[in-house]
C-alpha cells in the first residue's frame, strides 16, 4: 500500500526575513563607520487605513535595521503638482537614498506620474519604467520587493529553477510581470495565467513552481497542484471568519505540494525586508 506523502514543508518568511534583516543591519553599520546612513523617505497621501499600517511597518523596519527613515503624511486634498514638487526635492536630497510613495494615491493624482517622477536611482519600490526595463534586459536596477522576496524564498530552499516549469497566476506590474521575468532570468520556462486564461487547472498541473498573485481566495486548490510542486502564495485576503488568508487553499494544497508559503508569515514579511535591501543597495551604489 502506498504511504501518503508528508505535508509540504513550510517556507517561513518571518525566519528568513530576520536572517536577511540582520545582514542588512551589519551592512548598514559598515556604511555608518564611513559616515553614511542609508535613508528612506516614505510618502503617504490621504487616510487609507491599510496604507497607514503598511507605512508604519516600513518605517519601523527601517529604524530596527539602523536605517534613517522619514515619514511624510499629507492630506488627501494635496495636489498632484505639490506631490511632484516634493518628490523632486527628495530626489535632490543627499540624505535620502530611497523614495517610496505609498499606493494607492487619491483619485485626482495620476499614480504613473508619481512613479515616473521618482529618480530611478532612488526607486526602491522598483516600479519606475527604467527599473522595469532594467529587469527585462538583465541590467542592474531595483527589483520590485514582493517578487524579489519570492526569489529569496526559492533561494533559501536551494531550489534550482533551471529547466523547471514555473507558472505565475496574475499579471500585475507590481508582482505578476516582474515575477515572470525574474524566474526567466534563472532559466525557468515561464507561463503567465490571468483572468482570461481558460484552462488554468490543466496548466497548473504541469508546473513545478506556482506563484499565486491575484488577490482572490482559493484560486489554487489541491486538485490543481502537481505532487511535490513549490507553491508561493502572494495573496492577502480575508476568509468568512475575517482571518487573513492568501490565494491558495493552504490546508488542501499543503497535502500535495513539496513546499508552501503560509499567509500570514510567508511572502508578506519578505516584501518589507527587500525594501530595506533595496534602500541599503541604493546607498551602497553611490558610495562604493
Amino acid at each position: 500500500m502506498n504511504q501518503p506523502s508528508p505535508p509540504a514543508q513550510i517556507i517561513d518568511g518571518v525566519a528568513l526575513s530576520q536572517k536577511l534583516r540582520s545582514d542588512v543591519a551589519s551592512r548598514v553599520q559598515a556604511l555608518k563607520t564611513r559616515g553614511i546612513t542609508p535613508g528612506l523617505a516614505v510618502v503617504l497621501v490621504g487616510e487609507n487605513p491599510a496604507s497607514q499600517v503598511y507605512v508604519r511597518n516600513k518605517v519601523k523596519a527601517c529604524e530596527d535595521a539602523g536605517l534613517f527613515s522619514v515619514l511624510e503624511k499629507y492630506e488627501a486634498t494635496l495636489t498632484e503638482a505639490a506631490l511632484l514638487a516634493r518628490i523632486d526635492a527628495l530626489n535632490n536630497d543627499p540624505a535620502i537614498h530611497g523614495i517610496l510613495v505609498q499606493l494607492p494615491v487619491p483619485a485626482h493624482i495620476n499614480a504613473s506620474h508619481v512613479i515616473e517622477a521618482i529618480s530611478p536611482d532612488k526607486d526602491v519600490d522598483g516600479f519606475h519604467v527604467a527599473s522595469a526595463g532594467a529587469l527585462m534586459t538583465g541590467m542592474p536596477g531595483f527589483w520590485p520587493c514582493t517578487p524579489y522576496g519570492c526569489m529569496k524564498m526559492l533561494e533559501s530552499i536551494h531550489y534550482d529553477l533551471k529547466g523547471k516549469h514555473a507558472l505565475v497566476i496574475g499579471r500585475s506590474n507590481i508582482v505578476g510581470k516582474p515575477m515572470a521575468l525574474m524566474l526567466l532570468q534563472k532559466h525557468a520556462s515561464v507561463t503567465i495565467c490571468h483572468s482570461a486564461t481558460t484552462n488554468l487547472k490543466a496548466l497548473t498541473l504541469q508546473a513545478d513552481v506556482i506563484v499565486a498573485a491575484v488577490g482572490k481566495r482559493n484560486v489554487l486548490t489541491a486538485d490543481m497542484v502537481k505532487p511535490g510542486a513549490v507553491v508561493l502564495d502572494v495573496g492577502m485576503n480575508r476568509n468568512d471568519a475575517g482571518k487573513l488568508c492568501g490565494d491558495v487553499d493552504f490546508e488542501g494544497v499543503r497535502q500535495v505540494a513539496g513546499y508552501i508559503t503560509p499567509v500570514p508569515g510567508g511572502v508578506g514579511p519578505m516584501t518589507i525586508t527587500m525594501l530595506l535591501v533595496n534602500t541599503l543597495e541604493a546607498a551602497e551604489r553611490i558610495n562604493p
